[in-house]
């Protein structure tokens, strides 16, 4: 007999409310990393490891938050033969999964490597928020056949949560940094006001001057004067 009734999927939908406050919660985007991962292995079934597959623009994809340095280990193998589910998913927008790593055809050159660590099943869900992909979401096991057809789609539910949570955190984040950045520059334009005696706009004017002249962007000089300014 089949056990997912009714009160399953409202246990399941509850545990996913808890966790989507719970990593709404985290002040940053590498808190929400390690969050995100840790719960993975304590909600998914058959899951024992974790990792997340990130992809940033201008930056090769990297590991980061593996819950163990076998997480690593099997993802550095992916990205170097150029295979493996992780991949798959971000590319195809889709799951994938191995029960089995020794036996697995798809990726036999990532497949002959990676089992030498000990895991044999994996499963990856692509981490995106509506046309923008973030990512992997990665688990593994050391159980052939860990994980089951249920468990694969209630994954799923789990990786929207993940997804939203992180771009979540990226975005606080970003602004955080662009509030910083307008702090920076507007205490950098004082300084520059007083030691110049020029009003606001050509304060900034030679803050431009100067960030064009060094080849550094505009923050970065401001940073370098109030800095400069500080230890004087």
């Amino acid at each position: 007999m089949h056990d997912h009734p009714d009160h399953l999927d409202a246990s399941l939908g509850s545990t996913m409310s808890a966790l989507a406050r719970t990593l709404q919660a985290e002040p940053d985007v590498d808190t929400t990393l390690a969050a995100i991962v840790k719960a993975a292995v304590d909600q998914v079934d058959g899951a024992e490891y974790a990792g997340i597959s990130l992809v940033q623009r201008g930056r090769p994809i990297r590991t980061v938050a593996p819950t163990d340095g076998v997480v690593s280990a099997i993802d550095e193998v992916q990205y170097r033969t150029g295979q493996g589910p992780c991949l798959d998913a971000i590319a195809d927008h889709q799951v994938f999964s191995t029960g089995d790593l020794a036996a697995e055809v798809r990726w036999a050159a990532f497949a002959a490597a990676a089992g030498e660590f000990g895991v044999h099943s994996m499963l990856s869900y692509r981490l995106f928020v509506t046309d923008t992909t973030l990512g992997a979401l990665n688990l593994y096991s050391r159980t052939r056949d860990a994980f089951s057809r249920q468990t694969r789609e209630d994954g799923r539910l789990f990786a929207t949560h993940a997804a939203i949570a992180l771009v979540g955190a990226q975005t606080e984040a970003q602004l955080s940094a662009a509030v910083e950045s307008r702090d920076v520059i507007g205490m950098a334009k004082g300084i520059l006001m007083e030691r110049h005696d020029v009003d606001a706009v050509d304060a900034f004017r030679m803050l431009v001057e100067s960030s064009q002249t060094a080849n550094m962007k505009l923050h970065q000089v401001a940073e370098w004067l109030v800095e400069h300014r500080r230890g004087r």
